[in-house]
């Protein structure tokens, strides 16, 4: 009894494991896919701010071309492959899944589709008013434009991730991931130019830029690896 007892015990002070979703294989860190990309250069030239012209003006052209191209790659799989069945949550690498944050501050958990509506509107509605993105002569920009910037770059970097972690087979599939590589890239090194994201946003695809040699500033890696070919 003594025996049973004292094994009883042992197994009130033993603590549960919290169980853990295995992660599935990540195919965009395969070599053959890595080294894919549509450039031959070194695109941290490219996201440099050209002598003579505006900070402001060069953030926003740049945030209008990365909205652009997501919004672009993202339509091949929204159709069909993207849908509140096959995406229930807005994933991400490493078991990631981001929540929606309404007017109020309030945490919403929604599906992939209705998470990426919201903030391609978001994002729209923004660049698209004159005083937020001035285009015209005389207009300036408002005092909290860089925070917005960092804000919409916030955005699609998730939409990013999740079409890494659930879409990457399709865009293969349509040989368009040589195109997802070279948006992330340009993403990246653009943040990391002017500061825009900080290491926790881009901590869910750390290993993918780890891969791409995008870490160190100095580095030439990503614009190597573009010669690279699947």
């Amino acid at each position: 009894m003594e025996w049973l007892m004292s094994k009883a015990g042992r197994g009130k002070d033993k603590k549960p494991q919290p169980a853990t979703t295995p992660e599935e294989p990540k195919l965009f860190l395969e070599p053959k896919y890595l080294g894919a990309q549509i450039i031959d250069f070194d695109i941290r030239e490219v996201v440099r701010l050209p002598k003579g012209l505006d900070h402001n003006e060069w953030l926003g052209s740049n945030t209008l071309e990365l909205f652009n191209n997501v919004n672009v790659l993202y339509g091949v799989t929204s159709s069909e492959a993207c849908t509140n069945d096959t995406c229930p949550s807005m994933s991400a690498p490493g078991n990631t899944q981001y929540f929606w944050h309404d007017d109020k501050g309030k945490k919403l958990k929604v599906t992939a589709p209705q998470y990426i509506n919201y903030a391609m509107s978001y994002i729209q509605k923004h660049i698209t008013d004159e005083a937020v993105l001035p285009t015209k002569y005389g207009h300036v920009f408002p005092g909290d434009f860089e925070q917005l910037v960092q804000r919409v770059l916030r955005l699609l970097f998730h939409i990013t991730a999740h079409i890494y972690q659930a879409h990457f087979e399709l865009l293969v599939h349509f040989d368009l991931h040589r195109h997802l590589n070279s948006l992330f890239c340009q993403m990246v090194l653009f943040s990391q130019e002017f500061h825009v994201l900080d290491a926790k946003d881009y901590a869910v695809l750390d290993d993918l830029i780890e891969a791409l040699g995008l870490n160190n500033v100095n580095s030439k890696t990503a614009s190597n690896n573009a010669s690279g070919s699947a």
